[in-house]
């Protein structure tokens, strides 16, 4: 279970840190000043637009801070309910899925057209998979 408990805290990490993309987005559309003095006149009715990018990058954090609980949720049930037992394969499936994570950022926040999807589902399969593991 050190595997799978090593990636699912990358994965914490990786949650943290997919906000900053479109956090400096902000600082650099809004100003400095606006920015650090909370937020630009009529917000959010009215606010400069981020780059397409940016827009991306911050339902790229959201996607993430979504799939998070579930997969918190199935590394820590294998954990409780089977312990070492099946450790290794949990260990590759909790790879798998921050290795998938990590590439749908980056595919979401360049826009690579196609990708986004596909690698989606691979995370998500990778959460089944584990799932599986405790459940079977």
């Amino acid at each position: 279970m050190e595997t799978a408990y090593f990636y699912l805290t990358l994965s914490g990490v990786l949650t943290l840190l997919l906000w900053t993309p479109y956090i400096l987005a902000r600082v650099f559309v809004w100003g400095p000043l606006t920015f650090l003095s909370n937020y630009p006149k009529g917000f959010p009715a009215e606010q400069p637009t981020p780059p397409l990018w940016a827009q991306r990058a911050q339902r790229a954090h959201l996607n993430m801070v979504e799939t998070m609980p579930a997969f918190i949720a199935v590394i820590a049930g294998a954990n409780y309910l089977i312990g070492d037992s099946a450790g290794l394969a949990i260990g590759a499936w909790a790879q798998v899925f921050f290795f998938a994570r990590l590439a749908h950022a980056a595919v979401y926040i360049l826009g690579v057209p196609g990708l986004r999807t596909p690698v989606y589902l691979v995370s998500w399969a990778a959460v089944l998979m584990i799932a599986r593991e405790v459940l079977v």
